[in-house]
């Protein structure tokens, strides 16, 4: 009981002064605005996924749209100088997919070098793909041309992601035989982390207007360990969609 009269007694005292300084000192409306304007807190990405430096005998086997999808929570930090300018880090989750034509990576194999078998000819899977899961740590610095009017504005980023890998699975499915005659419509799945580096870091850049942009992304680090494949660079662009 003792600590709450206290508690109300200082309460008491302080309200007065509080106000006093507000009534002194009042923000103006639009500092306000930009404080608490939308800072691209939830960033949505869509991308094709490329990879850079790998031999023309896995391109070649590889499908021309290799879509997947990241997502990240940022927290935005306005420049009290301009707050045209900012800076951004937050977290997320960053995911690249590669699908396969007639070709299986065999990222289970004992050997020191990544296998990736052609299977023209042969029974294979119709849908087949590499897909690799990381938790990402990206920063910004932000330019938006009307802070004050986030939806309205024209928006450039320049930043670097990284990122440490969780996961990495090849799937397959509906097998067939050489002829495209379906043989089984089972799902093949098998995960492992060996051939893969642990760690990515990649530039990355964002231009726009409003709540949508292009996004692109490059890593300097290699996909995979040195010596089991050719140093291959994952390069991702496609369309970013922001808000909150």
């Amino acid at each position: 009981m003792r600590k709450i009269v206290l508690f109300v007694f200082i309460l008491a005292a302080t309200l007065p002064a509080l106000a006093q300084d507000t009534l002194q000192n009042p923000i103006p409306l639009k500092k306000k605005m930009i404080v608490s304007r939308s800072g691209d807190h939830l960033m949505l990405q869509l991308v094709n996924n490329s990879w850079i430096g790998t031999p023309d005998s896995v391109k070649n086997n590889m499908k021309g749209f290799n879509r997947s999808a990241n997502i990240y929570f940022m927290l935005n930090k306005p420049f009290k100088s301009d707050p045209r300018l900012s800076f951004a880090f937050g977290l997320g989750v960053g995911t690249s997919n590669i699908y396969f034509k007639e070709m299986e990576v065999d990222i289970a194999s004992p050997t020191g070098v990544l296998p990736f078998v052609i299977t023209q000819g042969k029974d294979h899977f119709k849908k087949y793909k590499l897909a690799t899961t990381l938790l990402e740590v990206p920063v910004e610095f932000r330019f938006t041309s009307k802070p004050d009017e986030p939806l309205k504005a024209l928006k450039f980023a320049l930043g670097l992601k990284v990122g440490t890998l969780l996961n990495v699975h090849t799937k397959g499915k509906n097998l067939v035989s050489s002829s495209g005659a379906n043989i089984n419509s089972y799902t093949e799945k098998i995960s492992t982390k060996s051939y893969f580096n642990s760690t990515r870091l990649s530039g990355t850049f964002r231009a726009g207007y409003g709540a949508f942009s292009l996004v692109g992304s490059y890593g300097f680090t290699n996909i995979f360990k040195d010596g089991v494949a050719k140093p291959t660079n994952l390069l991702q662009i496609g369309l970013c969609f922001s808000g909150l």
